[in-house]
């Protein structure tokens, strides 16, 4: 089953060059195209990701493939491609989509909140599970997330986003360093004490059966991975293998420079006031912190 793209909304910022689309299903959806500037394999790596992500129980936004047909291309001009010497249309047929966060009710949705506001965050333990997923998957890319409230509610929430560069974007390889794939700002790791802080996502992955896994990679479109089965099975082969050493590169993390873990197993070790400069904001939002 696909959800079938009905109307192009507005351009969203990013390096993939989004859409927000319109679905038959009444839902607002961030379409990825095939022929986006990223590269193809941004569309498995953001359904695997996001799907796994899920899978352990992290606060994802639902996703789905997204149908866009040759004669919705044609009647929007702005469907197209900016690849810098030149512009090209987007292609038809099956996108990815990510389920817009917030929707289109009226509410607070940023990428960014005072340190004060962050600390305040719902579901602020969280980011240590995302921290799991992101090593397991060797996103080569800084943590991304959306904060949302609804009107009245004083305290966001946060929903991991873009998974596109998980399997270290198009090359479809591991490789591993302490600095990859973690959140820009050290304050929503400051509460971890010990691996009790990485439950229960820690074990969720640690305990998935490889088929759960595989249920999953089933739901790509083989032209999203241009029919190279081999190379596809390969990848979910490592994947699968890695689920025991991910507590390794949690632990390098922890040794890095950047100390994130002042309070692990209660000793006082200073955060210092490492961070790291923010990369590319994530593709469901536009300047200044809004969705728009």
């Amino acid at each position: 089953m696909t959800v079938l793209a009905i109307q192009q909304i507005r351009k969203m910022r990013g390096g993939a060059q989004s859409h927000l689309m319109l679905g038959a299903d009444g839902n607002p959806w961030v379409v990825k195209f095939q022929n986006n500037p990223q590269h193809l394999r941004v569309l498995p790596n953001e359904l695997l990701g996001t799907r796994l992500g899920a899978l352990i129980g992290l606060t994802v936004p639902p996703c789905d493939v997204v149908e866009v047909t040759p004669w919705l291309i044609e009647q929007t001009s702005e469907l197209e491609m900016d690849l810098g010497h030149r512009r090209e249309r987007c292609r038809a047929g099956l996108q990815f989509g990510s389920r817009m966060v917030g929707g289109l009710m009226p509410g607070h949705v940023a990428d960014y909140l005072p340190e004060e506001q962050l600390m305040e965050v719902k579901n602020l333990r969280e980011f240590a599970g995302a921290l799991v997923l992101d090593k397991w998957t060797c996103n080569a890319n800084g943590r991304q997330a959306l904060f949302y409230r609804k009107g009245r509610e004083k305290r966001y929430s946060a929903t991991f986003i873009d998974q596109g560069f998980c399997f270290n974007a198009a090359e479809w390889r591991f490789e591993d360093a302490p600095l990859r794939g973690v959140y820009a700002r050290s304050a929503v790791y400051r509460d971890v004490t010990g691996w009790e802080s990485f439950e229960p996502w820690l074990s969720s992955l640690e305990k998935i059966e490889a088929q759960r896994i595989w249920e999953i990679v089933e739901t790509v479109p083989p032209e999203w991975y241009e029919n190279e089965v081999g190379v596809l099975e390969q990848l979910v082969e490592k994947l699968i293998e890695r689920r025991s050493r991910v507590r390794d590169w949690i632990a390098e993390f922890r040794e890095s420079s950047r100390e994130p873990f002042p309070k692990w197993n209660g000793k006082g070790v200073g955060m210092g006031v490492r961070q790291f400069a923010e990369t590319e904001w994530g593709d469901n939002v536009d300047g200044g912190g809004r969705v728009m």
